[in-house]
């Protein structure tokens, strides 16, 4: 069974995003990425000083912004023409706020993908997809999937993942079922390729696969503190499933990459 390492193929983009950033520089243009959260919750600290790592190691400037109104914080961020890229880092204090809130980035910065479902829900025009449904685009392409001769199963119809796989894949023509609450989970078995992406622990167990399958688990949750995906450890004792992706190190290095790789696409405007 092969391992989908998303860090694998991180790392070797990882250094042309190095070298163009020295290329970005040499014209006076400098990247910078604002973060804004209103959270101090211990996974949104990581998950920032991650993309703050990764700024430093390519030479991109990275600002975390505390702030208990993260709409105005967006506007603020939106007027500095020094600010490429804008992320508000999920999920905020009141979740109800989020469709209002990431409809304030300005359509060139959204290198998150954020705002793209209400944009097109408004019949307006998004520049940048998720990161993360690009990240697990580029990992199944990285590792020779052939999506376009596979039925493909999308678990989960959030705005982050399902929705924009499902519109991305759908407009490739690919075969692609989505699968919501309520559907029957052991019709996976008729699927060659499935990405769960609900954020339930072990929903996807190792009987409701064929043989031959590729599993991407893009669910996050957290369990007794430690952080787990919809993927069962019932499925990894598999050995006849043709691919999937670790516990640490699949879609979630790839998305800071993907992220990263559009803020230098609005750089380089």
């Amino acid at each position: 069974m092969k391992l989908l390492n998303g860090a694998e193929l991180a790392g070797y983009m990882k250094e042309n995003q190095a070298h163009t950033v020295k290329a970005l520089r040499s014209r006076k243009i400098f990247p910078k990425l604002v973060i804004i959260r209103n959270s101090d919750s211990p996974v949104i600290l990581k998950y920032v000083h991650l993309k703050q790592k990764y700024g430093e190691d390519i030479g991109i400037t990275v600002e975390d912004w505390y702030r208990e109104d993260v709409a105005e914080a967006v506007r603020e961020a939106n007027a500095q023409e020094d600010v490429h890229g804008i992320i508000v880092q999920l999920p905020l204090v009141d979740p109800s706020l989020t469709d209002e809130v990431v409809s304030e980035i300005a359509v060139e910065k959204d290198v998150d993908g954020l705002g793209t479902e209400v944009r097109i829900q408004r019949g307006e025009t998004a520049k940048f997809e998720s990161a993360t449904a690009t990240a697990i685009n580029w990992l199944l392409a990285g590792y020779d999937i052939n999506l376009a001769q596979s039925k493909i199963a999308l678990v989960g119809r959030g705005r982050l993942i399902g929705k924009p796989l499902a519109r991305m894949w759908g407009d490739s023509g690919y075969d692609v079922t989505a699968f919501g609450r309520g559907s029957d989970l052991m019709t996976l078995r008729d699927f060659d390729v499935i990405v769960s992406a609900t954020g339930v622990p072990h929903l996807i167990t190792g009987d409701m696969l064929k043989p031959g399958a590729v599993v991407v688990d893009a669910g996050t949750a957290s369990e007794g503190g430690v952080l787990v995906g919809d993927i069962d450890d019932s499925v990894r004792e598999r050995e006849d499933l043709l691919a999937i992706t670790p516990k640490v190190g699949g879609v979630g290095p790839l998305t800071v990459t993907a992220l990263f790789e559009h803020v230098l696409i609005a750089a380089n405007k």
